[in-house]
């Protein structure tokens, strides 16, 4: 059973989280995306949550640029959230967050899809970090 000790970033997780629930409880599960992430945005602003929207981050092979990946959100420059509205949260969306995390060389991703009566969400830790040891 994991504790938040086993957790990485677990207060800024929790104030991620409590922004992504207090979107859904507001708009629901009807609207587009674009919706959602400027509804995350603004309350983002209102709690200070440090972010940047819509970030541009290369894919390298061999140290060469072979193309780039736009990330929703990073959050205080440690977490990636990813945003969706789809029936389910699929294995291609949580592959799509790990190659975002690669990339990135960021330790923790979440994806949150609003389309389901209550928001769904899931948590991806980096497959190429090391340590756990992050504060």
């Amino acid at each position: 059973m994991a504790t938040n000790a086993n957790l990485i970033y677990p207060e800024l997780s929790y104030k991620i989280m409590g922004v992504l629930f207090k979107v859904h409880s507001k708009l629901g599960s009807s609207y587009q995306e674009k919706y959602y992430q400027r509804a995350i945005e603004q309350e983002f602003i209102i709690q200070n949550i440090n972010f940047q929207r819509e970030v541009s981050v290369d894919v390298e092979y061999s140290d060469i640029k072979v193309g780039k990946h736009f990330l929703d959100f990073v959050i205080d420059q440690k977490i990636v959230l990813e945003t969706k509205t789809d029936l389910r949260i699929t294995p291609d969306y949580i592959g799509q967050v790990i190659s975002y995390l690669k990339s990135s060389k960021l330790p923790l991703g979440i994806i949150a899809n609003f389309r389901t009566p209550r928001l769904t969400y899931r948590r991806i830790i980096n497959p190429q970090i090391d340590s756990l040891v992050l504060v």
